[in-house]
C-alpha cells in the first residue's frame, strides 16, 4: 500500500468513526413511540418513592382501566427499601423488562418523590432505543424522562403520574397528545375561581423577554435538573426551549439552583425559557428575601431570549402532557407552546 492509499483509507476510517460517534452522542436521532389505542398495555412502575399502600395502587389501576387501557404491575412495584420503591437495580429492571415486553405500550409511574436519578446507570438504553414506548410522569420522574431522552433520543412526556387527579382537562390533554397524536397548542386556562371575573387573576403570565422561538422542548422539576446538571443524563440544550417548575422550596434555594444552572452554562445555550408554577415556594422567615420574580428575572432577563413566567406547568391539580424532545414554537407575549409535530407515531 502506498502513502496516498494509506492516507485515503485513514481518512475514510476517521470519517466513519466520527459519524458513528456523532450518531451515538445524539441518541441516533429522535425516536417516537407508537400512539396509544384502546386495550393497550400500560406498565405500572415505582422508579422513585415506595408504593406499598394497597389503596394507592388500586386507585391507579382503576384510572388506567377508565382510560380504556390494560394495567400490568411491575414485579417489584410494591417493594420498599427505606423510602424507595425497592433496590435501585430492581426498580431499573422493571423498566428494562417493560420496554422489552411487546405487550406494553407505555410506562406510568405511580408517584414521584425521590429516587429516579439513582437508577439511571442501571437502565438498558439499547433495549429502550430498540423498543420505543411512551413513558410519562413529572416531579422526580424528570430524571427518568431527561435521562432516557438524552441517552436514546426517545421523546418522553412530562405529564401525569398515576396518582394524579385525572380530571377532564388532564385526561383530555393526555388523550390528545398520546392517543390522537395531535399537534396541540398549550396555553394557561382560567381557574374556576376566575370564571366570573372580568380579568384573569390565577395563572397569569408575565413576559420576561418578548418574542417567539423554536426548538426542542426540554424541562421538568428544577431541583431534579439541578441535581443531574453536568452529567450525561441531561439532553443537549443547544437551541432548546427549557421549562422548569418546583414545589415547596424556599426562594433562596430556587436562587441557588438557578444560579447553579447558570454557572454550568445551561442557560447560555437556550433559544427560549419558560418558568412554570413554584407551588409554596416562600421566603425564609428568618431574614430578608428576594422575591421569586427577582430571582428568575436576574437569571433570565440578561439572556435576551423569548421567555415568560407563570406557565400552568407544575405540581397542579390538572397536568398537561408535554413532549420532552419534541419540536415546539413558543410565544412569550401570549404564553403559548405550539407543538410543531406529533409526538407519537
Amino acid at each position: 500500500m502506498n502513502r496516498r492509499q494509506f492516507l485515503t483509507n485513514c481518512t475514510a476510517a476517521t470519517i466513519t468513526t466520527l459519524i458513528s460517534q456523532v450518531g451515538a452522542s445524539a441518541g441516533e436521532g429522535i425516536i417516537k413511540a407508537g400512539k396509544l389505542s384502546a386495550g393497550a398495555g400500560i406498565g405500572l412502575i415505582s422508579p422513585a418513592s415506595a408504593t406499598f399502600v394497597r389503596e394507592e395502587l388500586d386507585i391507579v389501576v382503576d384510572a388506567v382501566r377508565a382510560l380504556g387501557l390494560v394495567p400490568y404491575l411491575a414485579p417489584h412495584l410494591s417493594e420498599r427499601y427505606g423510602y424507595l420503591g425497592g433496590k435501585d437495580k430492581d426498580r431499573a429492571a422493571d423498566i428494562n423488562n417493560f420496554f422489552a415486553n411487546k405487550a406494553i405500550a407505555a410506562l406510568l409511574p405511580i408517584k414521584g418523590g425521590w429516587g429516579s436519578s439513582r437508577i439511571l446507570p442501571y437502565l438498558d438504553y439499547q433495549v429502550i432505543r430498540q423498543n420505543p414506548k411512551i413513558i410519562i410522569g413529572f416531579s422526580d420522574i424528570t430524571a427518568l424522562l431527561l435521562g432516557i431522552h438524552a441517552k436514546t433520543g426517545l421523546i418522553t412526556f412530562h405529564g401525569p403520574n398515576g396518582l394524579t387527579s385525572w380530571r377532564p382537562n388532564q385526561t383530555n390533554s393526555f388523550r390528545s397528545v398520546l392517543f390522537s397524536g395531535e399537534k396541540v397548542t398549550f396555553k394557561n386556562q382560567k381557574d374556576g375561581s376566575d370564571e366570573n371575573r372580568l380579568m384573569q387573576v390565577k395563572y397569569r403570565i408575565q413576559t420576561i423577554n418578548s418574542g417567539r422561538a423554536r426548538g426542542k422542548l426540554i424541562g421538568g422539576n428544577l431541583s431534579v435538573i439541578s441535581g443531574i446538571a453536568g452529567s450525561s443524563y441531561v439532553p443537549n440544550l443547544n437551541g432548546a426551549i427549557l421549562f422548569i417548575e418546583d414545589i415547596g422550596e424556599n426562594i433562596y434555594r430556587i436562587d441557588r439552583m438557578m444560579t447553579h444552572l447558570k454557572l454550568v452554562g445551561l442557560f447560555n445555550k437556550l433559544a427560549g425559557f419558560i418558568f412554570g408554577q413554584c407551588t409554596n415556594c416562600l421566603p425564609n422567615a428568618d431574614y430578608g428575601s428576594l422575591t421569586l420574580e427577582e430571582v428568575v428575572w436576574d437569571c433570565i432577563k440578561p439572556l435576551g431570549i423569548p421567555a415568560w413566567y407563570g406557565a400552568q406547568i407544575g405540581h397542579l391539580e390538572e397536568l398537561v402532557t408535554l413532549p420532552i424532545g419534541g419540536q415546539v414554537e413558543i410565544d412569550a407575549n401570549t404564553g403559548t407552546i405550539q407543538m410543531l409535530e406529533a409526538a407519537v407515531s
